[in-house]
């Protein structure tokens, strides 16, 4: 494996990461919407040099799956949800295809 193959591969595991992260989050906060910037804060603690735009980016990744829900209010803020379908991901009640990092059960 060269030096370009394994950037790449880290790169797509923080990106997968990073979504379990997020729907992990939004998880424990429903059945309340999360704001942007608590999402950024969680995810740092993971990846520090992580950014509004990296969490808006995969926040419309996972919007794209129907696995939740955004709004922008009138200001700007940007707000999360997750929706049935990303809380059976997170429980382990459906299966999770590729592109989010989630454990094996037990795990």
């Amino acid at each position: 494996m060269n030096l370009e193959q394994i950037r790449l591969q880290e790169a797509r595991r923080r990106t997968e990461t990073m979504r379990w992260i997020l729907l992990v989050t939004l998880n424990i906060a429903r059945p309340a919407e999360t704001q942007l910037g608590l999402l950024l804060s969680v995810t740092r603690g993971e990846y520090s040099d992580a950014t509004s735009m990296e969490i808006l980016r995969e926040l419309d990744y996972l919007k794209g799956r129907d696995l939740i829900t955004l709004r922008t209010d009138q200001l700007g803020t940007v707000y999360a949800k997750i929706d049935r379908y990303g809380i059976d991901i997170v429980g382990y009640a459906v299966e999770c295809e590729p592109g989010i990092a989630r454990p094996h059960p037990g795990v």
